[in-house]
């Protein structure tokens, strides 16, 4: 590498520069260049150790606390030790939440050091690695593509260059106008009717009077045509059919604004809901988390499970958001796609309400408390589970829109993979989308009860304890 040997540095070090600065070389030089020792810190590329055990034979893991021979134990730049069980679960749960993972830091809360992909190749899965490998070439891919707008999985640039440029062009503007105006009879320029009658006055120099349903000049019209609220000579006319066709355009720019509307506001809506959780996100993390340790008296370190929750928040809520750029531009005529299209994406807010909702409104109850709650882990594997069901539907979501909802067969009917796919557990889950139309329960005997303490949601596969009646997660009846 070009820039390894330029800057003296390991190959996984000039990587982890590259995807820092979105695979901009002349970036990276005039960043290191400029200040080495700022790039460092903020990357996380430590030149020394933080801790050093020269002498050690056995090292206590930092995650675990269990004691490991000296060639059990592994660390970043940092030194900080852990066990190789402890990285594997560590990077393994990283690469599963998503493209974050190419930018790994040590599992130290207190430490920056990023973990590079000669760890990954050494600690992760083979199923994790071949992850990481997709996350990174991606990243190259659509750094590379040109395209200046944000991330926008799983809509390609072509669809978002469409539908920003949709969004600011006078296109919608003359759509609105041909679907609210009427041009005047004498000098032409569209007017809109901003009153209840059909008397109209066209705007000066022109001043012309007219009827605003048949057009005609308004001195011909009184009592005898219906009066202010109506025109029975329009009435007459359209029933010949001398307005049919004026009309048409009329009801297809309303119908097209109409749709355009329906699919732009939530569009916008969750962009904003994103900003919120962002904010949120950085409130929880600058002030809520510690104010929490200190109610609950339980570490930071056991509070993961909201940032994890929040982030997933985020993240669910930019791909929701461009999700309906694509069921815009998703043909009319694929009615089975369409339908097969909705479903998932129906399934997927729905789990993402739930989350946000938890996270949102339920956390506050503890935030509030005047002491530690009895049932706060009740609450830390409520928000846990939903978390992971609702990354697993928008994962079915993605996977689906990526392959161009290529599992919907030419009749209409969505493949047996696809099915056992559509819902947040993965695999195993076995119940079809509504391209199909029917629920599959074949798998349900084998799964309904896991233990004698606990019984599997057919709906979410959340492991409920014996005693409920209704899943704690997604709140489907036993």
């Amino acid at each position: 590498m070009r820039i390894s040997t330029v800057l003296s540095i390991s190959k996984v070090a000039a990587s982890i520069l590259l995807r820092y600065y979105n695979w901009s070389v002349s970036k990276v030089h005039d960043e290191w260049f400029a200040d080495e020792e700022k790039v460092r810190r903020s990357v996380g590329l430590l030149e020394k150790p933080v801790v050093e055990y020269p002498n050690a034979r056995e090292l206590t893991c930092g995650i675990c606390f269990e004691t490991y021979p000296f060639d059990r134990i592994h660390t970043a730049a940092c030194g900080h030790p852990f066990c190789s069980s402890c990285w594997a679960g560590y990077i393994s749960t990283a690469i599963n939440d998503g493209p974050g993972c190419l930018m790994l830091r040590c599992p130290d809360p207190s430490c920056g050091a990023v973990v590079g992909q000669d760890m990954i190749n050494v600690l992760a899965s083979d199923e994790d690695k071949e992850k990481y490998s997709r996350y990174f070439i991606r990243s190259y891919i659509e750094d590379n593509r040109k395209c200046t707008e944000e991330a926008h999985r799983p809509v390609d640039c072509g669809t978002v260059a469409k539908w920003i440029l949709k969004n600011s062009a006078e296109s919608e503007n003359m759509n609105w106008i041909l679907a609210n105006s009427k041009p005047c009879p004498k000098c032409k320029r569209p007017i809109e009717k901003n009153q209840g009658c059909m008397h109209i006055t066209c705007t000066p120099p022109c001043k012309f009077e007219f009827c605003w349903l048949c057009l005609g000049a308004w001195s011909d019209h009184g009592e005898r045509t219906g009066g202010f609220y109506a025109c029975n000579r329009y009435e007459t006319a359209k029933q010949e059919g001398v307005y049919d066709e004026a009309e048409k355009r009329r009801e297809m720019a309303k119908n097209s604004l109409e749709r355009y509307t329906h699919y732009y506001e939530r569009w916008a809506t969750n962009q904003s809901s994103r900003q919120k959780a962002l904010a949120d996100l950085q409130q929880m993390q600058t002030v809520h988390l510690e104010k929490l340790s200190d109610i609950q008296c339980q570490p930071e370190s056991q509070l993961k499970f909201i940032t994890e929750a929040w982030l997933q928040i985020v993240e669910c809520r930019r791909v929701l958001k461009w999700t309906y750029a694509y069921g815009y531009y998703l043909s009319e005529h694929e009615h089975a796609k369409r339908l097969f299209f909705e479903y998932l994406q129906g399934e997927a807010e729905a789990g993402l309400e739930r989350l946000h909702q938890c996270a949102e409104k339920e956390l506050q109850v503890y935030l509030n408390a005047e002491g530690p709650s009895k049932d706060f882990n009740e609450f830390r594997t409520k928000l846990a589970g939903l978390t992971s069901v609702t990354r697993n539907y928008f994962e079915n979501l993605v996977r689906a829109l990526e392959n161009g909802l290529s599992d919907v067969d030419s009749h209409g009917a969505c493949s047996r993979t696809t099915s056992s796919k559509s819902l947040g557990g993965g695999s195993s889950k076995g119940r079809g989308g509504r391209g199909k139309g029917t629920t599959s329960k074949s798998s349900s005997s084998s799964r309904n009860i896991d233990d004698s303490s606990h019984w599997s949601c057919e709906h979410c596969t959340f492991a409920n304890v014996k005693s409920a009646t209704i899943c704690q997660i997604c709140h489907k009846r036993r």
